[in-house]
Order: C-alpha cells, then sequence, then structure tokens
C-alpha cells in the first residue's frame, strides 16, 4: 500500500510488526490501535497535552498486562492437545479456512508437534520455519495434506538417476554446476584446431572435478540452486547419487539448517584451490521422490539436527492457495506461542471485555493518588 499519511503509517508499520513479532493477530492490533487514537484526538482537543495522554495509556497498559498474567492466563499443561487445537480454531475462524477448522487445526498442531526440537541450552523450541508449505492446484480444500519431513518442489535432474537413497549424506550447494565457460571479454587466439577440442573437453573437465571432489566427500544426494549440465550427469548416475537442480535457496537454507550441512556457494578455500570437506555434509535417515497428489516431489525424512514437517495445500486457484498459506502460516505462529510460553488466556473477546471492566475500576482509584494540578492525567485514564 503506498500510505501518505502519518496515522496510517503508523497502523501499517504496527500490522507488519505484529506478524513478524507473534504471526497472528494483526487486524486485532490495528483496530485496537485505531480505536486508542481516535479517543486519543478527542482528548487533545479538550486541551489535555498529548504527554499526559500517552502516560495514561502507558499506566493502563501496565495495569493490562499485570492483571492478564496474574487473574486470566492458564498453564497449557492443565489443559492437554485439545487446548492447542482451540487456539488453531480461534486463529483459523476469521479466515478463509474457517469453515474447515476442525481438519486444519488438527494437521497444524500435528506439524507444530512434529518440529519439537531442543537447543543446547535446554530450551525447547517450535521453529515455524520447519514446516514447509507447498501448494498445488486443483481438488478440494479437504484434500490437503500433512508430510513428516522437509517435502522440495523439484525432482531428481535425470530418469537414469536413483529415487530413494537411505541414509542420506546431503550436500546444500549454490554452485553452478554446468559447463564452464570464459568470462565475458577473455579472447583465447587458436593456431591449430585440434587445440579448439582440447579447450571445449577441459571446460566440461572442471566442472566433473568439481563433482567427482563432493561425491569423493561422501555425498549421495546433492541439491543444488542452480544447473547441472546433461554431461555431467553421468557421474552421479555411476556413483549411484542422487541429484536435484533448481531448487529455491530459501528450501535449502532451511534443509541445511534441519540436517546439520553447509549451505556453500563456494568450492574456493583461502589458498584459492577447490576442495570440499565431508563436514560440509548434512544427514537424513531418508531422502525420496514420491508422487504427492499431481506432482512429484522430493522429500526429506528423518533430518538429523531439527525435526521437519510439510503442509500440502490444494486449492482451486492461486488467490485461494495464497489466502490458505497466510492463514495456516498464522495458525501456526499462534499454536508455536502457546507451546512455548506454557500459557492461553480466554478467547472469544472475554480478555478485552474483563479489561474493560477492570480498567474502568481501576481508573476510580487514581484520584488519591495525583494532586489536583493532575486531573488532566485522570482525565486520559477513563479507559
Amino acid at each position: 500500500m503506498e500510505v501518505q499519511h502519518p496515522a496510517a503509517k503508523v497502523l501499517v508499520e504496527l500490522a507488519q510488526q505484529q506478524d513478524k513479532e507473534v504471526g497472528d493477530g494483526t487486524t486485532s492490533v490495528v483496530i485496537i490501535a485505531a480505536e486508542l487514537i481516535k479517543r486519543a484526538n478527542e482528548l487533545v482537543k479538550n486541551k489535555i497535552h498529548p504527554t499526559s495522554i500517552i502516560t495514561g495509556y502507558r499506566l493502563a497498559c501496565k495495569e493490562a498486562v499485570k492483571f492478564i498474567t496474574e487473574e486470566m492466563s492458564v498453564n497449557v499443561d492443565k489443559l492437554g492437545k485439545e487446548c492447542l487445537l482451540n487456539v488453531a480454531k480461534t486463529s483459523m475462524s476469521s479466515k478463509i479456512i474457517g469453515a474447515d477448522e476442525e481438519f486444519f487445526s488438527e494437521m497444524v498442531v500435528d506439524a507444530m508437534l512434529a518440529v519439537k526440537t531442543k537447543t543446547p541450552q535446554g530450551e525447547v523450541k517450535y521453529p515455524v520455519n520447519a514446516v514447509n508449505i507447498l501448494k498445488a492446484h486443483g481438488k478440494g480444500v479437504k484434500e490437503s495434506m500433512l508430510i513428516k519431513g522437509y517435502a522440495l518442489n523439484c525432482t531428481v535432474a535425470a530418469q537414469s538417476i536413483r529415487r530413494r537413497v537411505t541414509g542420506a549424506k546431503i550436500a546444500c550447494l549454490d554452485l553452478n554446476l554446468q559447463k564452464a565457460r570464459m568470462h565475458l571479454g577473455v579472447n583465447v587466439v587458436i593456431d591449430d584446431p585440434d587445440k579448439l577440442e582440447d579447450i571445449r573437453r577441459r571446460e566440461i573437465e572442471i566442472t566433473t572435478e568439481r563433482i567427482q571432489k563432493i561425491l569423493d566427500a561422501g555425498a549421495n544426494v546433492i541439491l543444488t540452486t542452480k544447473g547441472i549440465d546433461d554431461l555431467c550427469l553421468k557421474c552421479f548416475v555411476e556413483a549411484n547419487a542422487m541429484a536435484v537442480r533448481r531448487c529455491k535457496k530459501e528450501d535449502l537454507k532451511r534443509i541445511a539448517k534441519a540436517t546439520g550441512a553447509t549451505f556453500i556457494s563456494s568450492l574456493a578455500n583461502l589458498e584459492g584451490e577447490e576442495t570440499f570437506e565431508a563436514s560440509y555434509l548434512g544427514y537424513a535417515d531418508e531422502v525420496v521422490q514420491e508422487r504427492i497428489s499431481d506432482d512429484e516431489c522430493i522429500i526429506v525424512k528423518g533430518t538429523k539436527k531439527e525435526s521437519s514437517a510439510s503442509i500440502i495445500l490444494r486449492g482451486a486457484n492461486d488467490y485461494m492457495l495464497d489466502e490458505m498459506e497466510r492463514s495456516i502460516h498464522d495458525c501456526l505462529c499462534a499454536v508455536k506461542r502457546t507451546l512455548e510460553s506454557n500459557v492461553v488466556v480466554p478467547g472469544g473477546g472475554s480478555v478485552e471485555t474483563a479489561l474493560s471492566i477492570y480498567l474502568e475500576n481501576f481508573a476510580t482509584t487514581l484520584v488519591s493518588v495525583y494532586t489536583f494540578n493532575d486531573i488532566r492525567l485522570l482525565e486520559s485514564n477513563w479507559l
């Protein structure tokens, strides 16, 4: 949106910040903020200084947080999985998938529980990025499915390459494994026509040597964001390794994190030589190409460092799938927050109603605290 008005800009930034920090509740914060601005504007018209209004808002915020923490929060451990399902349903109720909330809430909760990880400090984390969301056209919304493993919307580079690797050692590359070509502006003058063939052969050998170094390190699954030359595919077939090209960089970074691999963008070391070490490899129980719905997908199962899950969404068109993806992401974030904090509050607007009554009563208790000169501040505490 092209927003010019300063107050509108604040609301847009607020929605973006809420999406970044929490993942859900963007509409709610905009509605609340807009109402606060509206009421503050009326107070300013009554000659109350903005500083006094902001002080009142801050005091109300502090009291509201204290009231929610002490009076309204409930521990999730006591409530069980049913509580997580209700959190997901509450998040979905205002979205496009609200009609199928029973089906999707199960899927979202199972996906988040599947990606549970422990940090070296012993903290339990539920990374939303470990849940990959793929979109496929056709069929009904309820044909969507959850897969245990990280799914890539790619296929193997050639028909003769194997489609299942158990005990996978994964190399994640940001390299172009196509025939090496001279840089622009480089001229080679040849007197003997036979030398031309030598140059062509050497161009292919440079790439095959790179591939051989990766295979010699023990890699049996090679994933790259760029291309693989058809002439070099023979190396992978002979080594009985799986090769996948044109993967999304974002996907490869997540796979590298989940498997413990190092995302490599150059084979050159500090001495200027090209090397590939076994420590760069990631590990997974199995990498397999499977047919899911109408497409073939590569699925990385049993990732060693972090668990992973994938949700395949089905829908009529791009617009619907995009909206479904946004809704699922919001639900995942809501469930993640619940699992990591282990605390929930009642939904359906009950928190807002309770706060309204509490703050209204609290405002009446402030009269004895301030002097007559601070009456302006009291007027802002009507909340």
